[in-house]
């Protein structure tokens, strides 16, 4: 089978991940009683060019292991997040991504240390100094409210519980981390609910546990490391519906349970959407897949359509409730980011077109192929193209070159209409053939990891067998649209200061910049 099977062995799980994070020792080359001077602290970045002050350097995160436990009365989460983490110099001192946490307590290899909060850092400081190469245990413990009013937050309160949806800055509203998706880490999860409720996570359920006090607890376990802004977790009154994918791939959908049969023409296009991606893009990477029909459709619960987060991808329902030729297309937008984005990561957020360039090229090849015309009226591929090349010059006075993002404008036109259009240049100048290897090649090579634009571009230059970087780097960071090979009669309409610049992102929201809809 080309799929992992599903993990059937609960206890030998849980030795391997939470317990395992609780009490490990610590492992290095000097012993943690090193003279308590040595060492320095780790820098509280790690120079993302659109985020600078995300992430943090110093050590990596090997595992997270988080235990949330809610109460449906006062709505609140008492949490536990243990990390296993791996320093690369020796540390004095090292700061995790938190924000909007009431902290109470931080252990480090057992041992309590001392911390504090500063900013959207959680500083901590061991009893003994960190050497390089030592792998230890981080123990936070910590309340959340998911209600809580902060400047941007990854949580979707729900009338009867929560999801969150963390990308792209925003998972450390929810547990402290390494916040950046370069330091992709395994992950396992414990979520305790009243027996009203579900609690469900990314990966695959390994226990359920029925406790005292009519209350649940469900561990999952993903079987491939997951990038921060990639995780789910989420607490209502749902069914878990499971069915079959390609190849034996094992399909969950987590649905609202009085909408489960109105939802169900939707989640059946699943298999399908699976197997059109499969043929051109090579097995599915991860070891099951399905829908988050969150139980909100509120206005104000989240303003996207559909977020990736790994395995499990978050929907609002009444969009799932439309007829095919409506939803088709955005489904194999968001079944594109398990490959492109979630599988491969991006290493700077700058990179960001990779994700959302690659969603878009191949959800509106599906949406042509059947005939459905998109929002433009439009029914071909080339069509599409043609218009966009016209708009080139002006998003790029607008909203920058497509790999040359900052943080307003990340998310609009350029980086997924735009990283189409750098695609589609690709594909006209090598060939349908050699485009597919480079594709294929990208993924092999960084899965579970992440890569920059310029990984892209190498594998292009390698697979084409010609430099593609003079090629790929006007498209992507020129001012000017470059000529579109094939299509000599294209031209781009010249920039008017007048006209309406694509949608922005605002702090804490994901607008619906993607054609696919």
């Amino acid at each position: 089978m080309r799929y992992r099977t599903r993990v059937t062995a609960p206890a030998a799980a849980l030795l391997g991940t939470a317990a395992a994070l609780a009490v490990a020792p610590t492992a290095s080359a000097r012993p943690l009683d090193a003279k308590p001077d040595q060492g320095t602290p780790g820098a509280e970045t790690l120079g993302d060019s659109v985020y600078p002050a995300l992430g943090n350097d110093g050590y990596r995160v090997e595992a997270y292991h988080l235990d949330f436990a809610y109460d449906a009365t006062t709505r609140l989460v008492d949490a536990k997040a243990t990390l296993r983490i791996k320093a690369t110099q020796d540390l004095s001192r090292f700061s995790l991504d938190a924000l909007g946490l009431d902290v109470r307590a931080v252990k480090v290899g057992g041992v309590a240390a001392t911390f504090e909060q500063v900013d959207e850092k959680l500083r901590i400081t061991p009893a003994r100094t960190l050497p390089k190469h030592c792998a230890t245990a981080v123990c936070v413990e910590y309340g959340a409210d998911p209600a809580k009013t902060l400047p941007y937050t990854a949580w979707v309160p729900t009338p009867d519980g929560f999801a969150i949806c963390p990308q792209p800055n925003a998972a450390h509203t929810v547990f402290p981390c390494n916040d950046h998706p370069t330091d992709k880490a395994d992950f396992s999860f414990r979520v305790t609910v009243p027996n009203t409720l579900r609690g469900v996570a990314n990966g695959s359920l390994v226990r359920t546990e029925q406790l005292d006090g009519g209350r649940t607890a469900y561990t999952y376990r993903s079987a491939d490391p997951i990038a921060t802004e990639l995780v789910q977790i989420t607490v209502g009154d749902y069914v878990v519906k499971e069915r079959q994918g390609p190849h034996g791939l094992g399909l969950r959908d987590v649905v609202p349970t009085a909408r489960a049969a109105a939802l169900e023409p939707a989640l059946a296009l699943t298999p399908g959407l699976v197997d059109w991606l499969e043929q051109r893009l090579g097995a599915y990477p991860f070891e099951t897949y399905g829908l988050l029909p969150c139980n909100n459709d509120a206005s104000n619960a989240f303003d996207f359509t559909g977020l990736e987060t790994q395995t499990l991808t978050l929907y609002k329902p009444n969009f799932l409730l439309q007829e095919e030729k409506k939803i088709g297309s955005h489904m194999m937008h968001e079944l594109v980011h398990s490959y492109f984005g979630n599988s491969v990561s991006p290493a700077n957020w700058a990179d960001l077109w990779i994700n959302e360039g690659h969603a878009d090229f191949y959800g509106l090849l599906y949406r042509y192929e059947r005939g459905w015309a998109d929002s433009l009226g439009l029914t071909t591929m080339e069509a599409r193209m043609k218009d966009t090349y016209a708009k080139g010059d002006q998003w790029r006075q607008s909203s920058g070159p497509v790999a040359a993002p900052n943080a307003v404008n990340l998310f609009d036109n350029q980086r997924y209409l735009g990283g189409v259009l750098v695609l589609y240049a690709l594909r006209e100048l090598v060939g349908e053939d050699v485009f597919h290897r480079i594709e294929r090649t990208f993924l092999d090579r960084y899965r579970n990891g992440a890569a920059t634009t310029a990984d892209y571009i190498a594998v292009a230059t390698e697979i084409s067998g010609t430099d593609q970087s003079g090629f790929l780097n006007d498209w992507l960071y020129g001012t000017k649209t470059p000529r579109m090979p094939n299509h000599p009669d294209w031209t781009v309409t010249p920039v008017v200061s007048s006209l309406v610049a694509p949608r922005h992102r605002a702090p804490g929201h994901y607008p619906d910049s993607t054609a696919t809809l």
